[in-house]
């Protein structure tokens, strides 16, 4: 019995040209090919000219399910390669509970990487791209939602967020209400495809922008970091000591916990309390 291997194998997010021909080698040498779809996967595999192995459908709904049948698979020495949609498989979609138990189990993990959307959309945004972060989904409601849009509106780096065509102005108004009118976005639909669209503004412009229109296809939103805070001034700073001071504080513990709240210096904190007697 040989070992067995899963490999993770990037696939176009649109333009099928953008099929690599190593994934093309990938997916040709698979015992089994676990996807989201079996349908859109035969396509691709008919796009390549692969004879289609097995295809196993992974999705949310029986992912649990399939990974133990999977594991199975290579437990008997087969190589089972994963694809999504579209894109890298884990990233948004399912394959991250797959590649922990594959490699829980001693197989070898590999990857052909290939496409995806938010670094696509990241790059032709022109926001800053040396450090970010990547939000995928938000919530659909709740107080999640609320913690992640708090969250996203005090992150200081580029944040990537994926968002489904029927929820991406209520998406829009809800960052705009969270970060402020002036916060740079970009908004990416369609990448790669005929009708691809790139705008860029303000999110007070984007929210205008989607005013009024049924957008359509899967959306990607760059949203520009937060700028550095205000520096605290010296009557905040006092109004601040007096409240935990007159709380019955002593100035030393005041000094520290004004100093966490308003981002300044412990010691001129203390200072500060020290004048004030």
């Amino acid at each position: 019995m040989g070992e067995g291997t899963l490999v993770l194998v990037g696939t176009p997010i649109g333009n099928l040209g953008d099929l690599s021909p190593r994934a093309v080698e990938a997916l040709r040498d698979a015992d089994v090919i676990a996807c989201e779809d079996t349908r859109r996967t035969r396509k691709l595999l008919t796009h390549a000219g692969v004879h289609a192995p097995h295809l196993v459908a992974v999705h949310d709904h029986n992912e649990a399910a399939q990974v133990r049948r999977l594991l199975a698979r290579l437990d008997a020495g087969e190589r089972v390669a994963m694809v999504s949609d579209a894109g890298m498989p884990g990233i948004a979609d399912p394959g991250e509970r797959l590649v922990r138990a594959a490699t829980g189990a001693g197989h070898r993990v590999e990857v052909v990487p290939g496409p995806s959307a938010a670094v696509a959309a990241l790059v032709v945004s022109g926001l800053p791209s040396g450090r970010f972060c990547f939000e995928g989904f938000l919530p659909r409601k709740g107080s999640g939602r609320e913690e992640r849009l708090r969250a996203v509106a005090a992150e200081r780096r580029t944040t990537v967020l994926y968002e489904a065509p029927h929820r991406v102005r209520r998406t829009i108004a809800d960052l705009l209400e969270a970060c402020g009118p002036d916060r740079p976005v970009t908004i990416a639909r369609e990448l790669t495809k005929a009708f691809e669209e790139t705008w860029r503004g303000t999110l007070e412009a984007a929210d205008r922008y989607l005013d009024g229109t049924e957008p359509r296809g899967e959306h990607v939103l760059v949203l520009g970091g937060a700028g550095p805070p205000e520096a605290a001034t010296q009557d905040e700073v006092e109004l601040a000591l007096r409240r935990h001071l007159d709380a019955g504080g002593t100035k030393r513990d005041a000094a520290a916990s004004v100093a966490t709240e308003l981002g300044i210096p412990r010691r001129w904190a203390y200072e500060i309390a020290t004048r004030l007697g």
